[in-house]
């Protein structure tokens, strides 16, 4: 496992869910990428004319903090109305060509209807979307023609983060500041604030049976042959 692609709808997605665990790929020697698929420009921040480019900015600045080079933002999807739709399918199928990652993280395509961020439809979406270009899109040179010049590639596993039924939880203790960090680069955004995490993911810690003390994110891994 060199190299894995995380693929969310929003700035701010990948940290909530993952930045922890990317840390730790991170210095495991794991070169991380970044997709993000819209510009976040239906949350919060000020002025609303500029607020794709800062949401973007600070996409950037929360990857720098775990250590993240490569942020890539798609065009033509808007925040709150992503669908899935084989455009979207064939757009994230040519990143993973392009970057040929080992491992990708993405959202669950399973609604949860009981977590508010995990219900949200972009997620649902991005996730579903994520997995159909997993397979077959990025593995089969017939499904989009206008691909061919990218070679396909077969993704090893899949990490669905905000499932309903996790079967993996990361102890993130040792990177949890850095999963801080990434979260405060994100200025503009409410429940970023040290506090509130630290309660948020030592529950995820405790559920996934770990000791008091220590933090951890979840995941639903399937390893494909």
């Amino acid at each position: 496992m060199t190299r894995a692609l995380a693929v969310f709808a929003h700035p701010d997605d990948v940290d909530f869910n993952a930045a922890g665990t990317i840390a730790q790929w991170v210095d495991d020697g794991v070169e991380v990428s970044y997709l993000v698929v819209t510009r976040g420009e239906a949350g919060a921040g000020e002025p609303r004319d500029r607020i794709q480019q800062l949401r973007a900015d600070e996409q950037r600045a929360a990857a720098e903090a775990v250590g993240v080079k490569q942020v890539e933002f798609l065009d033509g999807y808007a925040d709150g109305r992503v669908t899935v739709t084989l455009d979207l399918r064939r757009d994230i199928a040519a990143t993973i060509r392009r970057v040929r990652p080992h491992r990708v993280v993405t959202s669950s395509p399973t609604r949860t209807w009981g977590l508010r961020d995990a219900d949200h439809p972009d997620h649902a979406a991005v996730g579903e979307a994520t997995a159909g270009a997993v397979y077959p899109d990025a593995m089969n040179p017939y499904v989009h023609p206008d691909l061919a010049d990218l070679e396909p590639w077969s993704v090893s596993e899949v990490w669905f983060s905000e499932s309903p039924d996790p079967d993996r939880y990361v102890d993130i203790t040792d990177t949890f500041d850095r999963k801080l960090a990434a979260l405060a680069a994100h200025r503009s955004q409410p429940e970023t604030g040290e506090q509130l995490n630290r309660d948020r993911f030592a529950a995820v810690a405790a559920r996934g049976g770990l000791p008091a003390g220590r933090f951890a994110e979840a995941f639903r891994v399937i390893i494909r042959s």
